[in-house]
């Protein structure tokens, strides 16, 4: 289903009611993980592509694919928002997903280890491994929301605009191990700013 979804999804209103409970968890985008052409600022909850950081070489790093991974393991049930320019693609990925080259098994929503939503001004897709599916909302909003229920196997994104979520797609699978949020960000120029609004465990 689609629609406003804030009025309709109990769910949903629960995370967002709590947001500013002191027991909120942060999320912030992990140096050792981000590819050379991004820049990360106002305290790593912000990437920007732009010129080569000279970052050093690290095992976790991606070295092809302009990505980063968040610090934090996700488990149970949270919700959180990130706010977009250029091309984005916003998702989740196991630890293991790999980080040298330019293969598919490193590509964010192209592989096994990673789910993701493909952002433009033109549209949205959710990509998974072989599946790349055309999403027939129009971006009115430069923020997406992220709801994640680990233990049901649900990974759904939401449009936020002035305060309405509007449903874009559910992924629904069985989650082996605790996901990491992720970025890829498309185009040069590209901006990502993370913003978590609450969490159950």
């Amino acid at each position: 289903p689609t629609g406003p979804m804030r009025n309709q999804s109990t769910e949903i209103n629960t995370y967002i009611l709590i947001s500013d409970s002191s027991d909120t968890t942060k999320l912030t985008l992990n140096p050792n993980t981000a590819h050379k052409d991004l820049s990360l600022s106002e305290g790593n909850r912000k990437a920007t592509r732009w010129t080569n950081q000279r970052y050093p070489d690290h095992p976790e790093r991606f070295d092809f694919w302009t990505q980063v991974l968040c610090r934090e393991g996700l488990t149970g049930r949270c919700y959180w928002e990130t706010e977009w320019s250029g091309r984005l693609f916003i998702g989740v990925a196991y630890r293991r997903m790999h980080r040298k080259g330019e293969g598919q098994d490193c590509w964010l929503g192209r592989n096994d280890f990673s789910w993701a939503l493909s952002c433009t001004k033109d549209g949205y897709r959710a990509l998974h491994k072989d599946t790349n599916t055309a999403i027939p909302e129009t971006p009115t909003s430069n923020k997406v929301g992220v709801f994640l229920d680990l233990s049901a196997g649900t990974l759904s994104f939401y449009r936020d605009s002035c305060g309405s979520l509007t449903l874009l797609h559910t992924f629904r699978t069985t989650f082996t191990e605790p996901v990491y949020p992720g970025f890829h960000l498309g185009w040069v120029d590209s901006t990502v700013g993370l913003h978590y609004k609450a969490g159950l465990t």
